[in-house]
């Protein structure tokens, strides 16, 4: 029989996995259901973490500390899962143009992209630590677990029905929650990103190339190559302008050979002021949410999910700066 459950997580991707894991540690009583969501952000992301991004050369988002926080909560979830989940990288960051070199100076002088920023040349400079997370190990290995404790409902939800079965509903679905989930009041703002697969010879395995797009190896032979950015964009299929765009960018990325096997497209959820939101529901106490993480799931999903956590088994207030209800009148 399923589990009989207070709390109901929606939705598997990475925000709902890494939830499910802090509910699971506290020994709360959860179970989550997951349609497999053909948009969702996390099938096309790369799970990197880059302390250092953009064209300005902007650190983080509070790097410092969620940064180790990540890094030890992945460990931990591999070790349980009885595989490696994360990945020590390191970039290799190329200057696009003299702006962004001159930015790299204005701010080493500052100190303020400590102790991220490494050793520069001419073309450009190192940043480490960065790492990588195996989303896809990630998300099927908790599936199983979960399954085998009978956690995991399939097929569509609808909120409203399953309140009158659990006492908390946390929608974590990313595009379908922003659209959908009764949450109008926040100024959800989206953005499709694609992702090529290729197979290619002779990359340093552990070395992420980033210049305008980034190029990370996943294997012998093997990397992937991403991300496009098209702010307003919710349909989230493959595209061949996409494609030509991140082949154009490689050729000038990469001095050898390469083939396309394989694209993938999804669509982020992010927020005007470049936070995440988690938290109630302003008016529906019973219904919350974990959403808007854009590109910086894999860094800020385990913070959130911590959030949770403390606050269900502690009654600790949200942080305001990622409270969904700072967006309501």
């Amino acid at each position: 029989p399923a589990v009989r459950a207070d709390i109901l997580i929606v939705g598997q991707g990475l925000a709902g996995t890494l939830l499910g894991w802090e509910l699971e540690r506290a020994g709360l009583a959860f179970v989550i259901a997951d349609d497999g969501h053909a948009r969702a952000a996390t099938r096309a992301a790369a799970g990197i973490v880059n302390p250092i991004a953009g064209r300005r050369l902007v650190k983080s988002w509070r790097i410092d500390t969620l940064w180790p926080a990540a890094r030890a909560l992945y460990h931990e979830i591999g070790d349980a899962l009885g595989g490696a989940l994360w990945r020590e990288l390191r970039v290799r960051r190329l200057f696009a143009d003299e702006r962004e070199r001159s930015a790299l100076a204005q701010k080493r002088a500052s100190g303020e992209l400590a102790p991220f920023a490494g050793p520069g040349d001419a073309e450009g400079f190192w940043i480490a630590p960065a790492g990588g997370v195996d989303l896809a190990g990630l998300l099927a290995g908790m599936r199983m677990r979960w399954q085998a404790q009978d956690r995991m409902r399939t097929g569509p939800v609808r909120i409203e029905e399953e309140l009158r079965q659990h006492e908390l509903v946390i929608d974590c679905r990313g595009l379908a929650t922003a659209r959908e989930g009764g949450f109008g009041f926040v100024p959800w703002e989206y953005s499709r990103g694609e992702r090529l697969e290729i197979a290619v010879a002779g990359l340093e395995p552990d070395v992420v190339i980033n210049r305008r797009h980034w190029v990370l190896p996943v294997g012998p032979g093997a990397a992937w190559v991403g991300a496009t950015h098209e702010p307003g964009v919710t349909e989230g299929t493959p595209t061949v302008a996409a494609r030509e765009a991140l082949t154009a960018s490689l050729r000038s990325l990469l001095k050898t050979e390469f083939s396309v096997t394989g694209q993938r497209a999804g669509v982020r959820v992010h927020l005007p002021d470049k936070r995440p939101a988690a938290g109630r529901h302003p008016e529906q106490a019973g219904v919350g949410v974990v959403n808007g993480l854009g590109g910086k799931g894999v860094l800020w999903a385990p913070f959130l999910a911590r959030q949770w956590r403390e606050h269900l088994t502690h009654g600790t207030r949200f942080d305001p700066e990622i409270d969904v209800r700072r967006f309501a009148r």
